[in-house]
């Protein structure tokens, strides 16, 4: 006497594999396409979140340090100068060319006495640089010509 496994038993178990199968692979699949996506890329400083409205002017240089953190780096113009520098770029798709969506240069100036005497969020708009804060472009001068190098340092050329 041999037992013989019904045919339907036998069918839903193929079923079931093919079903399996199917699953892993659009499983694969989800994961493969998940790799084509965009990405956002931060370089540099990262604002945090209300810190620039914490800075009055008149404070000291240690409030803006204990509040801003280290700057990216000093510059003594007729005072002293503090440097945030940020750039952000994209990907739109994987394995291209990132694009720069936005480059900013947060410069805090001290008099001589260590005191803030003005701030300025520096960034490209229509590839000029702009004070965001002010709403003016700056005059030429020694300003513009320590900015711009930071610029191009920051651009992916």
């Amino acid at each position: 006497m041999t037992a013989s496994v019904p045919k339907i038993a036998r069918g839903s178990a193929a079923s079931r594999g093919h079903r399996l199968r199917a699953a892993l692979a659009a499983t694969l699949l989800c994961v493969v396409m998940a790799g084509c996506t965009g990405e956002t890329f931060q370089k540099g400083y990262i604002l945090p979140p209300g810190a620039l409205e914490q800075i009055q002017i008149g404070a000291s240089q240690d409030q803006v340090l204990i509040v801003m953190g280290t700057p990216s780096t000093v510059a003594t113009l007729n005072g002293e100068v503090f440097y945030y520098i940020s750039q952000r770029s994209e990907r739109k798709v994987a394995f291209m060319n990132q694009t720069v969506v936005d480059q900013r240069v947060i410069a805090i100036y001290f008099d001589k006495n260590r005191q803030v005497t003005r701030l300025a969020n520096y960034g490209l708009k229509d590839g000029r640089i702009f004070d965001f804060i002010s709403r003016t472009t700056p005059t030429s001068g020694q300003e513009i010509s320590y900015l711009q190098p930071l610029f191009k340092l920051l651009s992916p050329n």
